[in-house]
């Protein structure tokens, strides 16, 4: 049984970046949850643990403590970034991280700019930091930062749905190649991505899962020229024409 810690950051006192309506803690705890949901439902053999499930607050040393006890296998912080101009994802390791961690860092890295890659999202790289929660986990660890809050652009972005979806499959798909985990008998299986055009424009990929395709919902709209708006209590979204 391979286990997978996800440390939430911030909570509860401690919002982390807050700008545009948005607080950091409660989109990475929307991230932490899913990341767990998916990956205990989809593939065998693994256990996901969270620095926490809700909005409250918890040290660093905490969290870190914790996965170290609980002989975590890996350890991946989930943050959201600010001040960075342009905006973007970045990922990070310890400075002085172990080949495991370099490894983890560039599988998970990688993966998740895949998912993003529909949404023209920049790519500021692998970094290293001397970042506690890289430093003091005994496995390896990999912080990353999804996209600026106090960007404008960015910050539209982690609005929408579908850019939430594909910052959780990144992770998901990350944690799952480098741990070399299996899909449960099934689980919906990935093809080859669709291309997907309409009235004569073609717009970003869908996806065909055990014979069905997907396609994005407002990409298509807004290449109709409509509009499409999204309830989050609700889960409701409204395609408008007018």
């Amino acid at each position: 049984m391979k286990k997978v810690w996800i440390d939430g950051g911030h909570g509860g006192k401690d919002p982390g970046a807050g700008a545009n309506g948005l607080q950091e803690k409660n989109i990475v705890l929307t991230l932490s949850l899913e990341i767990k949901k998916q990956l205990e439902r989809d593939y065998e053999g693994v256990q996901v643990l969270l620095s926490r499930s809700t909005d409250v607050f918890l040290e660093l040393s905490e969290r870190t403590e914790a996965a170290n006890k609980a002989g975590a296998d890996i350890l991946v912080s989930i943050h959201c970034n600010a001040g960075g101009g342009d905006g973007g994802f970045e990922s990070f390791r310890y400075t002085s991280a172990s080949t495991a961690s370099r490894s983890l860092q560039n599988v998970l890295h990688t993966e998740i700019m895949a998912a993003l890659k529909p949404y023209n999202i920049i790519d500021r790289g692998q970094k290293a930091a001397n970042l506690h929660m890289c430093r003091e986990s005994k496995m390896p660890a990999v912080l990353t930062e999804n996209l600026f809050i106090d960007v404008t652009t960015d910050a539209a972005k982690l609005k929408r749905q579908d850019v939430i979806d594909a910052l959780i499959t990144g992770h998901v798909n990350g944690i799952a190649k480098y741990l070399g985990l299996k899909k449960k008998e099934g689980a919906a299986v990935v093809s080859d991505s669709v291309n997907v055009v309409v009235d004569g424009k073609q717009i970003k990929d869908g996806k065909l899962e055990d014979g069905v395709t997907y396609v994005p919902l407002r990409a298509v709209s807004e290449a109709l020229g409509a509009k499409v708006g999204w309830d989050n209590k609700t889960k409701t979204a409204t395609i408008t024409t007018k």
